[in-house]
C-alpha cells in the first residue's frame, strides 16, 4: 500500500471507529486484483509461462446460445453474459496447453465491488468438483479437447444479484496465477423465478411469461363507473436499462451483502423510486403545473425515465402514481422479481394511522377542508412483487404490496411496503411492512363527523363501502381486466368483511390520546383453535373453542377460512369458507367441531401443501374481536411394500 498516490488518499471514504471496512454498496467500484500473488519469495528461475496459464475465456453470451437461452435473459439488449441464479450456466476456457486434472489446480473467483469479502457474498471463490449441488456454487468439468474445457458452473439460489467481475486462479508452486482484468466475462446475476429454491419462485409458467418477460403492460385509471386504460412501455430488456437499476440499488445506499434479498429489494426500491429523500427518479407533482419538466399523462413508458435518471442523476420531472408504479414495474421485472402494476378505483389515503377516514363537516354539513386531512383518490396505483417471507409467519409469502408513490413516511422515509396481500385481505395488519396504511387505502371506513361550535364532535354518518370498490390488473397474456378486489377483501358488507377490519384496527391502530376512543380488548373470554391430525386423502376434525370466564351471556359471530399455502409460506386458494354464530354461556366453556373434508381440499392441493387456517370472532354484545391463526401441515400416508 505504501506507494498510493495521494490522489488515492482523498478517495477513500474516512474510517469510523467502528468498521474496518468502509460501506460497500457500490456495484460499479472495483479494488485491484493481483495477476500473481506470490506465497513468498519467488525463486529466480520462476517463469509464470511454466505452469498452465489461461489463454481465453469464452462465455456463451450471445443471445442465440445456451446460457442466454436457458435462462430466459435472450431479450436483454446487453453484450455480457446475464445468468439467473440457482441455475447452471456454462464457459469454456483455453489454456496454453492440455489441462492435467491429477497435476493442474484451478478455480474460478466472482467479485463485486470495492471490497470483496467472502462471508458478505461479494467475494466468491468456486472450486472445480465432480457434481454440482442444486442451488450451491459450484463448477464441474463437461467437456475436455485439446487444450480447452468447458465448465458447467452453478450459483446459490440466495446469492446477491448484480454484476460480478471473473477471474481463473492457477495454482503454481510459488503463488497463484490470475487472469487478468477483463469487462467481456462481466456477468449478470439476476432473481431465478423458474428455481424452486429462489424466494422469488413463481410455479406457472403462462404467469412467469407475464410477470417476468412482458415488456409491455396496461394502466387503468379513471373511476370506477368510467374506468379508462393507457398502454404503457416497461421495456426491461432495453439498452442500458439494467445498469440504471442496478444503479438505482447503489443509490439507495443498499450494502451489497443484501442484494440477495427481495424484501430489502422492494423496500428501499419504494423509496428511491421517487424524489422526497435522496434525490430518487421521478419528482411527483399534483397541482397541474408543470414547469421545466414534462407533465405526468405524456409519458407513455418507463425507459426515457430511467436513462434520463441515469445519466443526469437528478429526479425526472414529473410523475403522478401510474407513473412510478410503471418505472417500479420496470424495476422489479428487470432484475427478475415478478411483479405486476394494480389500479385500486376509490383509494383511502389515511393520513394520522388510524384505519378510517375522518371527514369533518361545518354546521351546514359541509367538508371543512380545514380540518380535514384524510383524502379519497379516485384511483391508485402500486405494485405487486412476488416472493417468499420467511421474516413472516407462514401463509404471507406470494403477492406483496410495494408503492413507489410519496404518500406517507414510513421509518422516517417515503416508501411502502412489501405488505402481505393475504394478511391485509384477514385484518392481520401487524406484519411488516406498513400494513395497517395499505388496508386503510382498500378497506377503510369514512366517518362523517360534525364539528359543534364548542369543539364536541358528533358522527353524523358512517360509509363502510365506498373505499376500496374495485381492484384491478392486467390479465395474464392478454390485455384485458381482471378483477382482484376479492385477493385483498372479502365481499363488501359480508360478516368476514367486517371482521377483517376489526381485525385490522386491533392490531393495526395507533393508540389515540382521546380517552373516549382508546382501545379496550375483550379480556374475558379465551378463542382456541385445535385441528385433528389431518392425512392426505381423508377428512378431518378441527375444532374451536371459547371459555366464557365472565358471568355475561354472549353470541359471538365467528367466521373460519381454510386455506392452502406452499410449502414456501404462499397462499395459492382458499378452499374453505364457513360462518356461524356461537352461543357462550356465563362462566363455561362451549367448542365447536366442524369437518374438513377431502373432497374440500383434494382438488386444490400441491406438492409440499399445508394448511392454513383463519378464524376470527365477533362478541356482538360488546363488539370485541377474538383472532387466531394457524398452520396445519398434511401427512402423507406412508407406503409399506411388501
Amino acid at each position: 500500500m505504501s506507494e498510493t498516490t495521494s490522489t488515492n488518499e482523498e478517495n477513500k471514504p474516512p474510517l469510523n471507529g467502528r468498521r474496518a471496512i468502509p460501506p460497500n454498496y457500490s456495484n460499479d467500484e472495483e479494488n485491484e486484483v493481483p495477476e500473481m500473488e506470490a506465497f513468498g519469495l519467488i525463486p529466480r528461475g520462476f517463469n509464470p509461462r511454466d505452469y498452465l496459464r489461461v489463454v481465453d475465456i469464452y462465455m456463451f453470451k450471445e443471445p442465440q446460445e445456451i446460457n442466454k437461452q436457458e435462462h430466459h435473459t435472450d431479450k436483454y439488449y446487453n453484450p455480457k453474459l446475464i445468468v439467473r441464479r440457482g441455475q447452471a450456466f456454462q464457459i469454456q476456457i483455453d489454456f496454453n496447453r492440455p489441462y492435467k486434472p491429477e497435476a493442474d489446480q484451478f478455480w474460478l473467483e466472482f467479485l463485486m465491488g470495492r471490497y470483496p469479502q467472502q462471508n458478505k457474498g461479494t467475494y466468491i471463490p468456486v472450486v472445480v468438483g465432480n457434481v454440482l449441488k442444486p442451488g450451491q456454487w459450484g463448477a464441474k468439468i463437461i467437456h475436455r479437447e485439446n487444450n480447452s474445457i468447458r465448465v458447467s458452473i452453478m450459483s446459490s439460489a440466495t446469492c446477491i444479484i448484480g454484476k460480478f467481475r471473473l477471474y481463473v486462479a492457477v495454482l503454481t508452486p510459488y503463488g497463484i496465477l490470475r487472469t487478468r482484468r477483463n469487462s467481456a466475462t462481466d456477468t449478470y446475476i439476476l432473481f431465478n423465478p423458474w428455481c424452486q429454491l429462489d424466494a422469488v419462485y413463481m410455479d406457472d409458467e403462462k404467469e412467469r411469461q407475464e410477470y417476468v418477460l412482458n415488456d409491455v403492460g396496461i394502466v387503468f385509471h379513471g373511476n370506477v363507473e368510467d374506468v379508462k386504460s393507457r398502454s404503457w412501455s416497461y421495456g426491461q430488456f432495453e439498452e442500458n436499462i439494467l445498469d440504471a437499476c442496478l444503479f438505482l440499488m447503489d443509490k439507495a445506499e443498499l450494502e451489497l451483502s443484501g442484494r440477495g434479498n427481495p424484501i430489502k429489494i422492494c423496500r428501499v426500491a419504494s423509496a428511491v423510486i421517487n424524489s422526497r429523500d435522496e434525490n430518487g427518479v421521478i419528482a411527483g407533482s399534483w397541482n397541474n403545473s408543470y414547469d421545466y419538466g414534462v407533465a405526468p399523462s405524456a409519458w407513455t413508458g418507463s425507459v426515457d425515465i430511467l436513462l434520463e435518471y441515469y445519466s443526469s442523476k437528478q429526479p425526472v420531472r414529473y410523475g403522478q402514481c401510474w407513473v412510478f408504479a410503471g418505472v417500479f414495474n420496470t424495476f422489479l421485472r428487470c432484475l427478475g422479481i415478478p411483479a405486476r402494476l394494480i389500479t385500486n378505483y376509490s383509494s383511502a389515503h389515511d393520513n394520522n394511522a388510524n384505519l378510517r377516514l375522518d371527514f369533518f363537516l361545518d354546521d351546514e354539513g359541509k367538508v371543512d377542508t380545514r380540518l380535514t386531512k384524510d383524502s379519497v383518490w379516485n384511483y391508485h396505483c402500486w405494485n405487486e412483487a412476488w416472493m417468499t417471507r420467511p421474516d413472516l409467519p407462514v401463509g404471507f409469502g406470494g403477492w406483496q404490496v410495494v408503492d413507489g408513490t410519496p404518500q406517507e413516511t414510513s421509518d422516517g422515509m417515503y416508501r411502502c411496503g412489501p405488505a402481505s396481500v393475504q394478511a391485509i385481505k384477514h385484518g392481520h395488519v401487524c406484519f411488516q411492512f406498513d400494513a395497517p396504511f395499505v388496508y386503510a387505502e382498500v378497506n377503510s371506513d369514512i366517518f362523517y363527523t360534525r364539528v359543534e361550535k364548542n369543539g364536541t364532535q358528533v358522527v353524523e354518518k358512517i360509509d363502510t363501502t365506498r373505499i376500496g370498490q374495485l381492484i384491478v390488473t392486467k390479465e395474464v397474456g392478454g390485455d384485458g381486466m381482471v378483477d382482484i378486489t376479492e385477493e385483498y377483501k372479502f365481499k363488501e358488507g359480508s360478516d368476514e368483511e367486517r371482521l377483517a377490519l376489526e381485525t385490522a384496527v386491533m392490531y393495526g391502530v395507533k393508540k389515540q390520546s382521546v380517552q373516549d376512543t382508546t382501545y379496550q380488548p375483550q379480556t374475558d373470554v379465551d378463542m382456541e383453535f385445535q385441528a385433528q391430525k389431518a392425512v392426505l386423502g381423508n377428512d378431518f376434525k378441527v375444532t374451536i373453542t371459547f371459555r366464557n370466564k365472565s358471568r355475561n351471556s354472549y353470541t359471538a359471530t365467528t367466521y373460519l377460512s381454510g386455506n392452502i399455502v406452499f410449502y414456501t409460506g404462499v397462499t395459492k386458494s382458499e378452499f374453505k369458507k364457513h360462518s356461524f354464530s356461537a352461543k357462550l354461556e356465563p362462566s363455561s366453556s362451549s367448542s365447536f367441531d366442524m369437518v374438513i373434508k377431502s373432497s374440500e381440499y383434494m382438488s386444490e392441493l400441491l406438492e409440499q401443501a399445508s394448511f392454513h387456517f383463519f378464524v376470527t370472532a365477533r362478541i356482538n354484545e360488546t363488539g370485541k374481536i377474538l383472532a387466531v391463526q394457524k398452520a396445519v401441515m398434511l401427512e402423507i400416508p406412508t407406503l409399506r411394500i411388501k
